[in-house]
């Protein structure tokens, strides 16, 4: 299963990499792509669930190192004031550029909009 890391730069400046056990992050975040903070926390929840549980249907357990990602995501988010953004600055491995195409925005219960970085 292949695994890759989400490069975030946080509302106050410091800038983290994140694991994920799976390429899921790229059906739900985009490098160069500014979130809201709760936008993103979905996001990377949301993410981090569907990858654990692709590694539970091939391997029999839930990866613990998603959730791991995951509750240090919420950490952070939790810390910022509402409204505040985060951009993700880098994905790897990225995805092959004849994808046709990225599902990145899927919208969030909140129906919050991508904001492009520029």
């Amino acid at each position: 299963m292949p695994e890759m890391s989400v490069t975030v730069r946080w509302p106050d400046g410091h800038v983290e990499e994140h694991y994920s056990p799976s390429l899921v992050m790229h059906d739900y975040l985009r490098p160069g792509v500014t979130y809201t903070i709760e936008d993103f926390a979905w996001r990377a929840r949301t993410a981090l669930d569907e990858a654990g549980e692709r590694v539970r249907a091939k391997y029999g357990f839930y990866c613990t190192s998603a959730t791991g990602s995951a509750h240090r995501i919420g950490e952070l988010a939790a810390a910022c004031p509402p409204g505040a953004t985060v951009q993700v600055l880098a994905m790897e491995p990225p995805l092959p550029r004849a994808s046709g195409g990225s599902s990145a925005t899927r919208a969030s219960p909140s129906s919050t909009q991508l904001q492009e970085s520029q």
